[in-house]
């Protein structure tokens, strides 16, 4: 009944970033590919996190969340974040890193912004995270090509959406 659907959003290719929370002394992330702005003022951003991903548990908590957007050469990242789990490996001990707001990682080598969480939704498979975006960040590399859903649809998620 939604095969017309389904063609369609397989051929979209949608930026892909990787969110990072850390609430109680845990800190995890993880891929991410439903996101958008959705205010210009006040600044608004929405990103979903899959709710069978280590992070979802995690940013339940977190008053914070780093919004990290990923370029076209970054599908190492991708992968650390996308098919590897937080509940098997501490994916922070394998790439670098350094505390951003509230203690939030903020990854290497990306471009990022952080966000106040102001309300989480349930979207069906995945929360919502409305975000207050907050001042600074990175923009070094946003004249770079983005990497999208279509540079990564092959890889093995950390966790089957269907668990």
């Amino acid at each position: 009944m939604t095969a017309a659907f389904d063609r369609l959003v397989a051929s979209l290719d949608y930026p892909m970033v990787i969110v990072t929370a850390t609430t109680a002394g845990e800190r995890s992330g993880c891929l991410a590919g439903f996101t958008t702005q959705c205010s210009i003022d006040p600044k608004h951003f929405i990103v979903c996190v899959s709710k069978v991903n280590h992070t979802a548990k995690v940013v339940q908590g977190a008053p914070i969340v780093v919004v990290h957007v990923l370029r076209s050469g970054q599908r190492d990242l991708a992968t650390l974040f996308g098919a590897e789990t937080g509940d098997e490996i501490d994916k922070f001990e394998r790439c670098e890193w350094a505390p951003g707001p509230a203690g939030t990682p903020v990854l290497a080598g990306t471009d990022w912004f952080a966000g106040r969480i102001i309300e989480r939704r349930d979207a069906g498979d995945h929360t919502a995270l409305l975000l207050d975006v907050l001042p600074g960040g990175s923009a070094d590399r946003s004249g770079e090509a983005q990497l999208g859903f279509q540079q990564i649809h092959d890889l093995d998620a950390g966790h089957d959406p269907e668990e």
